[in-house]
């Protein structure tokens, strides 16, 4: 085992061949190197740059390191003498002193083995005249293989080329994508605050009008019991001034208040209606304050939209472009921002619903209008990496093209179908548990078409658009009961068997 190198050897190693310095030359960033571990490094790099911290050189040449050069002569020579007391070795056979070289064996040899049987024939030199013979030979052949030794280097180097590139493509892939989804999220708040702002809106409208509510029923009551004490005072007033001419009539003398005496007030004179129940009169809590926040959601559930199916923008076409509630679709110039498209050729403008769907029955009802090339329908999770070169299997859609409508299942052309009236309005129906995928005009209440398959994966909502005048929408539905919605589908499904 080779002895490691002392610390003071170590510093005259060069870094490049790691051995000691021959010609060394100084660098701006005070590293030094072999001149041709320098030029040879600089040659195949294609950069004058430092091998230790890639700094720039800019000088033509570096300057000879002379100090370095002459610890590095003085450290060789010192060695070289160590090195002369050289142990003696002697043969493993004959126990006699190694003295020759077998040109043949290319291995030392004694005398005694010059005349064994092995070597018959064989060509013998001194040890020290072969070692000088060898290491003459193998320098030459090293200048002579020099330029073929770089060139086979070079290609070795052809393969971390290569994958270098992609790295830096990969990584320049994920800034874009960094950059993107900085973008959508800011894109995505400032939709949220839009949203919030409105529901704020709503609700302080909301609160607003139930306090109005309350302030008018409150002066209504009010009012009705100032007008009932102006009754009463007035009542009040009347009596009083009654029992005032009474009691003045009582104390004048027997003659006059005989004389004046016309018998006793009927009872009946003195008493007043009564007066409203209270409870008639008082503010209605119960019906200000009862299922508040029930009712409130009542009225906003009833003032807002419900879409069945929610596009997914990940999943869109760079020609597509999806409004804000992400419900329209519309064909458009090529995104900036798109991200796994680098054909602008490339597939069908398709999107797809965020959600897919596994069991169950589902409708969702879009808005086709005067679009002139479209298709709708589901496709297979499967499916969806080959979707914009429509696979050979897992979609099922119906489309309509060139003002003729049609339908096919998965790649297949359109097959035309026998469409009387024009269709403004499609709805597309799954039932994954009974396998259909149905198509209706739900504006005339007319079948158009309806794919069977046993559905084993998730299925996923599917929309092509190539028309650029006009967008496909999908339209918000009323909420129901679910229960509600189930029987509705089994109705029309039992319809169209029939």
């Amino acid at each position: 085992m080779a002895t490691p190198p002392s610390h003071f050897e170590e510093n005259l190693l060069c870094p490049v061949c790691r051995d000691i310095f021959r010609d060394p030359v100084l660098l701006l960033c005070s590293h030094s190197f072999c001149w041709a571990c320098l030029d040879q490094y600089w040659e195949l790099s294609g950069s004058q740059k430092c091998p230790v911290c890639r700094t720039d050189f800019c000088m033509d040449c570096p300057p000879c390191n002379r100090a370095l050069k002459n610890l590095c002569e003085i450290f060789l020579q010192e060695r070289s003498k160590t090195a002369s007391a050289e142990p003696e070795l002697f043969c493993s056979a004959h126990g006699e002193k190694l003295q020759l070289f077998c040109v043949e064996d290319q291995h030392l040899v004694c005398s005694v083995c010059v005349t064994d049987d092995m070597h018959v024939k064989h060509t013998f030199r001194p040890m020290d005249e072969a070692a000088v013979a060898l290491k003459i030979f193998i320098s030459t052949l090293n200048i002579v293989n020099k330029f073929s030794f770089q060139e086979v280097y070079k290609t070795s180097l052809k393969p971390f080329q290569e994958k270098h590139k992609l790295l830096k493509l990969e990584k320049f892939i994920c800034n874009q994508r960094v950059k993107h989804i900085k973008n959508q999220a800011e894109q995505t708040e400032a939709h949220i605050k839009k949203e919030f702002e409105q529901l704020h809106q709503f609700l302080h409208d909301e609160e607003a009008a139930r306090i109005t509510a309350l302030k008018e029923e409150e002066e209504q009551k009010r009012m009705l019991l100032e007008e009932q004490t102006i009754r009463i005072n007035s009542e009040l007033s009347s009596l009083v001034e009654r029992i005032k001419i009474t009691e003045e009539e009582i104390e004048t003398d027997n003659i006059s208040f005989l004389l004046k005496y016309k018998g006793a007030p009927e009872s009946t004179q003195c008493i007043s209606p009564c007066p409203e129940k209270l409870p008639e009169v008082l503010i209605n809590v119960a019906k200000h304050l009862g299922n508040l926040k029930f009712s409130v959601w009542q009225k906003m559930k009833s003032a807002a939209q419900y879409i069945p199916v929610v596009l997914d923008p990940n999943t869109a076409h760079p020609c597509l472009h999806l409004s804000d509630n992400l419900s329209d679709v519309r064909f458009g110039q090529w995104s900036q921002q798109a991200l796994g498209y680098s054909d602008k050729l490339e597939g069908y403008t398709s999107v797809l619903g965020s959600e897919g769907f596994s069991s169950g029955t589902h409708y969702w009802d879009v808005e086709v209008g005067d679009n002139t090339t479209w298709a709708l329908g589901v496709i297979s999770e499967s499916a969806i990496r080959t979707r914009d070169n429509l696979p050979s299997s897992g979609l099922w859609r119906l489309g309509f093209h060139n003002g003729t409508y049609g339908q096919s299942l998965s790649g297949e052309l359109l097959t035309p179908l026998a469409v009387k009236q024009k269709v403004q309005r499609v709805r597309v129906q799954l039932d994954w548990d009974g396998g259909r995928v149905s198509f209706f005009n739900p504006l005339t209440n007319t079948h158009l078409h309806t794919f069977t398959h046993a559905f084993s994966e998730k299925v996923f909502p599917y929309f092509c658009n190539v028309c650029s005048s006009q967008a496909l929408r999908i339209l918000p539905v009323e909420m129901a009961p679910a229960g509600l919605e189930v029987q509705r589908f089994s109705a029309l499904i039992s319809r169209i068997e029939k």
